[in-house]
């Protein structure tokens, strides 16, 4: 088995930030949580990240076993990333981060300057609206 690239803490809750910090990789699991997505799709949703990081921060989310990369045999070829079940546990709490934000903007008064949550209850464990 391969050496993880960096070894995660063994504190539990420093271990889940860790694995899941950064500035895209919520959003990434954010968008993959409603279905699969191609690499395009992903860049055209958060068209403020540069296609190398994007890049990165699936293969880190990858390793870590969050999300799963499937190449389709096709000319051109086809690769597909998707949420994996260890990282679908993630989705009732991103989501409640969601709820948060948007309660931390009301709370500010710039509530009107914020997108929805989205709702995607796709496990027994998720969060509904």
């Amino acid at each position: 088995m391969a050496e993880p690239i960096k070894r995660l803490p063994k504190l539990p809750v420093e271990r889940a930030l860790k694995v899941i910090s950064g500035r895209w990789k919520p959003v990434i699991l954010y968008y993959i949580f409603s279905g699969p997505k191609r690499l395009s799709e992903l860049k055209r949703m958060m068209p403020d990240i540069t296609q190398k990081v994007l890049i990165q921060q699936l293969r880190e989310m990858e390793e870590h076993g969050l999300v799963r990369r499937e190449v389709f045999g096709e000319v051109p070829a086809r690769v597909e990333y998707t949420v994996t079940e260890l990282g679908l546990g993630l989705e009732p709490i991103l989501f409640a981060l969601c709820q948060w934000g948007q309660d931390h903007a009301e709370a500010q008064g710039e509530l009107d300057e914020l997108a929805d949550c989205i709702v995607r209850p796709r496990h027994a464990g998720a969060i509904a609206a």
